[in-house]
């Protein structure tokens, strides 16, 4: 089976439009594609990707599963591991490493709770 070229008649939109119209008009087809694409990853994460940044911050893959499963059991993985770490090495005036290893010790998550006004933030 052969296909009919109808290139001609696709392109009958477009024919008229200088260089720098056509190049403004991929520009603008190119955002409508990629926005919600980044929309998507800005407004959501996953326990990999949250373990991800927690040993980019130095932690161990153990202690980053820990967190992230903290993080998780109290419905703020969306706030991001890294974020809720920080946040709390931020306002209880600690290292980050000290603040991780004491989430992963199952203490401050109260603290995180407040922080966070569970929800909010």
């Amino acid at each position: 089976m052969k296909r009919e070229d109808d290139f001609q008649e696709r392109r009958k939109h477009l024919a008229n439009l200088t260089e720098e119209e056509l190049e403004a008009r991929f520009w603008e087809l190119t955002e409508k594609i990629v926005d919600p694409l980044i929309e998507l990853a800005e407004k959501n994460t996953t326990p990999s990707i949250e373990r991800s940044v927690l040993l980019r911050m130095g932690f161990s893959s153990i202690e980053a599963q820990a967190i992230v499963d903290g993080a998780i059991d109290r419905g703020l993985l969306g706030k991001g591991a890294g974020h809720i770490v920080y946040r709390l090495a931020k306002e209880k005036d600690l290292e980050i490493r000290e603040a991780g290893l004491k989430l992963v010790q199952g203490e401050m998550w109260e603290d995180i709770m407040k922080i966070f006004k569970a929800g909010e933030n």
